[in-house]
């Protein structure tokens, strides 16, 4: 199998431009990688993320948004994620299971444990080898991404939905330290990418590392 890495975070804590940036290091140095985001990279999830994120005049229940999530995570892992694994590819994931537990269920208020089962159904119980989180304040954040005037339904969210989020984010990650990486956001962007870099390297193959060194690239 090859390596899973998700990406996770509140609104405009820069995981996107990381895990843009990680794919193009990988890249660059001749790994097979695939980078992927939620909800998208399937013609399902595409169809998900026009519905959930920017259609606003509808209104979605907590649980139809759960599984609506669900159903665009599902094709997402059959489609893509787990062939790629499959070839040993790394894939790099934009959001997964953690934001459901993170958006609806400490966001929105949905029982935990029912998002912990529907998640299970939904990826086959496939999890990431590793989580990153860059941590950033709820306000800087979503000053980032100017969410005043932003059509997306989560950015225009009260603040303290999204304080609850992050603290789904940091409970999550203080219950498994060692499958978290939490970086600081406020940080320089090359700063963060070789801080999440370093950490990378401690999960590739050992064939992977032996490449990487005689390359002079760890």
């Amino acid at each position: 199998m090859g390596l899973f890495i998700l990406f996770e975070g509140v609104e405009g804590c820069g995981k996107s431009t990381q895990a843009r940036a990680l794919e193009k290091r990988l890249s660059k140095l001749g790994v097979p990688v695939i980078r992927v985001k939620e909800p998208g990279s399937t013609s399902i999830g595409r169809v998900a993320r026009k519905l959930l994120k920017h259609r606003l005049e509808i209104e979605i229940n907590p649980v139809t948004e759960l599984l609506l999530f669900a159903v665009a995570r599902s094709q997402l892992v059959a489609e893509i994620i787990r062939p790629a694994l499959e070839r040993d590819q790394i894939v790099i994931c934009d959001r997964y299971s953690e934001s459901t537990l993170a958006y609806q269920g400490y966001g929105r208020g949905v029982d935990l444990d029912t998002i912990h089962t529907i998640n299970n159904i939904a990826t086959g119980g496939l999890r990431p080898d590793l989580i990153i989180l860059p941590d950033i304040d709820v306000h800087e954040g979503l000053k980032r991404k100017g969410a005043k005037q932003s059509t997306d339904r989560f950015e225009r969210e009260e603040i303290s939905f999204h304080h609850r989020v992050r603290q789904g984010y940091l409970d999550m990650s203080s219950a498994e330290p060692n499958r978290w990486l939490i970086l600081d956001a406020t940080q320089p962007r090359k700063k963060i990418g070789d801080s999440i870099w370093e950490s990378i390297q401690q999960h590739l193959p050992i064939e992977t590392l032996r490449c990487l060194d005689s390359q002079g690239t760890k």
